[in-house]
């Protein structure tokens, strides 16, 4: 009997694990996480769990018994130490494990600040795991004082819920403004009122000089020399994708680990799927971190596996709720030279052009928007941007 091995049981690890199933594959599947919990969904740990509205069983992909159901040997806090590319083999502790083919899942992790300034005080978090998010839950207390850094999605979410849970909120960005790595100005213009009218304190162009405190953080000092005291700080400057073990076993690392439109690494025995991985996207290479690509790649990934040879072909997209606002994004804006605004008295949304070719939409409680966006893009399809402007312009009609 064969056995595949996946190291990483978030989304694209389950999601793995579970095509394999569905497509026949009736040999072993083991798959193993580094946390004490089943397979979740990491957004909402700054959206919705954190504000208290979401119950952790409802986090869970699946109950936990469905993986035995399925005969699928999940192993939970359970951490691998290395790949043995040669032997075939996965070492666990003192327990090591064999497979005919392995499947690397592993993620991405947090960029934390360096401990020389105060990275390692108690009261900073990082917002990645459902550990992190219940550590901090104490935290939210109304009245108390919190220090965000990066003004990125994640920074901004945990911004919105501190904010809507009565904290006195400072978010800090070091670029010229929020959202710069990943939106357009007028999407950060948007979001950067939207916080502003919700009293949190956006001080772009100021980044964090250190944080003090004894063995707790009790302030922040800013690169413009003003110095903040604080209860607590949310580190929110970026992931990296998780490559240790893979660079271990000798894998080609690109941006992540490199692996070809079937999910293949540069071992022929071992697959990659989701923010870990570097992959062919339109002539080049790209890496994505979203829960779409997490689940896609995944199951062309465990289709390859299993002898398909179906190239994966992502379609990017990606939300972010803050207040009472969805944020749906269609696309890539990268090279980007226009964007066009519509605005329709509440529902807005931008629309990316690079010539007169549609990259990306950012759509704000816009549905319609997103929908009718994401399939043009899709189809490689481009409505001229004067049209798209006009908001008496029925959207479904550029898809004819």
């Amino acid at each position: 009997m064969s056995r595949i091995v996946i190291i990483g049981a978030g989304q694209a690890g389950s999601s793995l694990a579970v095509k394999l199933r569905a497509l026949g594959y009736d040999g072993e599947i083991t798959l193993i996480g580094a946390e004490p919990v089943p397979p979740y969904q990491r957004p909402p740990l700054s959206k919705k769990y954190m504000l208290g509205d979401m119950d952790v069983e409802r986090l869970y992909l699946r109950p936990e018994a469905f993986y035995g159901e399925q005969n699928i040997a999940l192993r939970t806090n359970a951490r691998v130490t290395a790949i043995d590319p040669q032997a075939r083999t996965v070492t666990l502790g003192d327990e090591v494990l064999p497979f005919d083919q392995l499947a690397l899942t592993t993620g991405s992790d947090p960029i934390r600040l360096p401990a020389a300034i105060g990275g390692a005080l108690d009261g900073v978090y990082t917002v990645r795991t459902l550990a992190d998010a219940d550590a901090m839950a104490p935290e939210f207390t109304e009245g108390r004082r919190v220090l965000i850094v990066g003004g990125g999605y994640i920074g901004l979410e945990a911004a919105a819920v501190a904010a809507a849970k009565g904290l006195e909120v400072t978010l800090v960005e070091m670029a010229d403004r929020i959202l710069q790595r990943v939106a357009a100005p007028e999407t950060s213009d948007y979001f950067r009122e939207l916080h502003r009218s919700r009293g949190v304190d956006i001080r772009e162009g100021v980044g964090l000089e250190r944080l003090n405190g004894d063995s707790r953080v009790t302030s922040a000092t800013l690169s413009d020399g003003s110095t903040l005291d604080i209860d607590f700080a949310i580190i929110g400057i970026g992931i990296r994708p998780a490559t240790a073990l893979a660079e271990g076993a000798g894998l080609e690392i690109d941006n992540g680990i490199k692996v070809d439109g079937l999910g293949r690494t540069s071992d022929p025995s071992i697959f990659a799927a989701g923010d870990c991985t570097s992959f062919p996207y339109k002539g080049g290479r790209i890496r994505l971190e979203s829960v779409p690509n997490a689940i896609e790649q995944a199951e062309a990934t465990a289709a390859a596996m299993l002898g398909g040879t179906d190239e994966y072909q992502a379609k990017p997209w990606f939300w972010s709720d803050q207040y009472d606002v969805k944020l749906q994004i269609a696309g890539l804006n990268t090279g980007y030279d226009k964007v066009v605004v519509r605005d329709s008295n509440g529902p807005r949304s931008h629309w990316y052009f690079k010539g007169d070719t549609l990259l990306a939409v950012d759509a704000m409680n816009d549905p319609r928007a997103y929908m009718v966006g994401k399939r043009l893009i899709e189809s490689g399809k481009s409505p001229d941007p004067q049209v798209v402007a006009d908001p008496e312009t029925d959207l479904k009609s550029l898809l004819k």
